[in-house]
């Protein structure tokens, strides 16, 4: 049986404090809250194998950490990791798919309806007194019945997110980096064709290099006037600047974002527009499943220095051969 608890393994900055509580009471743990690994001595950062994270880990770091086995990103997406880095220092990473997929794609349909409906803008009205003194809140424009859905990453979460949606009775398509052979909805080549043919744009694309800026200001004036766009994926897919012109503009009608370029700061020009509807990244966001996100990051570690293969190993780490089994 393996001795986790001679295994060193460092937590670099936040994590969710029921995995870090297990971890703890499994591992060797070396939580360095502010992620300055200097202060730990040469000897301690020699003695670290594995890292269970929530943040960026990048080729730099990783050189401080001469027998780094394995990297345990807390989260599907894992873009902040340097992959590429990763697999020239032949250290696998290992994410948390499936487990978090419900819940994201109930916000994604909460958030939709919140924005379409504006939900959000009509229980601050109740709150502020309105309704009583003013009256009524105002007929919404805009409503979900006789929408067409677009959405952009039909992977686990976006097939999640339309299997909801049909429920609703709305018409759906999509656009990936190819066409998927197991669903009958209308695929697009690219993602201003799929905005000029639907009037909802719902981002679940993980972030990148290829999908950076991906919604760009000609896709937010092929989605049109009445268009609704929803973001449920990474911050970086989108030009913030161009997506702020066209909610002011009325070249879309509105959006609801979960995520942000640069969070948690988001710009005071999205703040202040009466047609964004704005959450602090919680689609995720629920103990039930961050804990089985959590149960995720140190099965992998356990599989892993158990000599096994790691449960959920990313892409590049599959491709490259690392994830045999230590």
């Amino acid at each position: 049986m393996t001795d986790f608890a001679s295994v060193t393994i460092l937590v670099p900055g936040r994590l969710n404090p029921d995995t870090l509580e297990t971890l703890k009471q499994t591992f060797d743990v070396e939580h360095v809250e502010d992620r300055d690994l200097s202060r730990l001595s040469p000897e301690r950062r020699a003695s670290i194998r594995g890292i269970a994270q929530m943040g960026a880990i990048d080729g730099a770091m990783m050189d401080l950490l001469p027998k780094l086995e394995i990297i345990a990103n807390f989260g599907v997406g894992y873009d902040a990791v340097d992959t590429k880095a990763a697999t020239e220092r032949k250290v696998v990473v290992t994410n948390t798919p499936d487990v978090l997929t419900e819940e994201v794609a109930d916000t994604a349909l909460g958030l939709l309806l919140m924005t379409v409906r504006e939900l959000g803008a009509a229980e601050q009205h109740l709150r502020a007194g309105l309704w009583e003194s003013k009256g009524n809140y105002p007929l919404t424009g805009a409503t979900l019945q006789g929408r067409t859905v677009g959405i952009m990453g039909l992977g686990r979460i976006g097939l999640a997110i339309a299997r909801r949606l049909e429920g609703f009775g709305v018409k759906i398509a999509y656009h990936n980096r190819s066409q998927r052979d197991d669903v009958a909805y209308p695929y697009h080549p690219t993602l201003e064709s799929l905005a000029a043919a639907v009037d909802t744009l719902i981002i679940a694309a993980p972030g990148g290099a290829s999908t950076e800026k991906a919604v760009n200001a000609a896709v937010l004036k092929a989605l049109g006037p009445d268009g609704i766009f929803i973001n449920i994926g990474r911050g970086t897919t989108v030009d913030e600047p161009a997506l702020i012109e066209a909610l002011k503009n009325g070249t879309i009608r509105a959006a609801g974002l979960d995520v942000f370029e640069k969070e948690p700061h988001v710009p005071e020009a999205l703040i202040a527009l009466p047609n964004a509807v704005l959450l602090p990244h919680v689609a995720s966001a629920s103990r039930h499943t961050r804990r089985a996100m959590g149960d995720l990051v140190i099965g992998n570690l356990k599989a892993w220095f158990s000599g096994e293969k790691p449960i959920t190993p990313v892409a590049e780490s599959v491709a490259a051969g690392l994830a045999r089994g230590a």
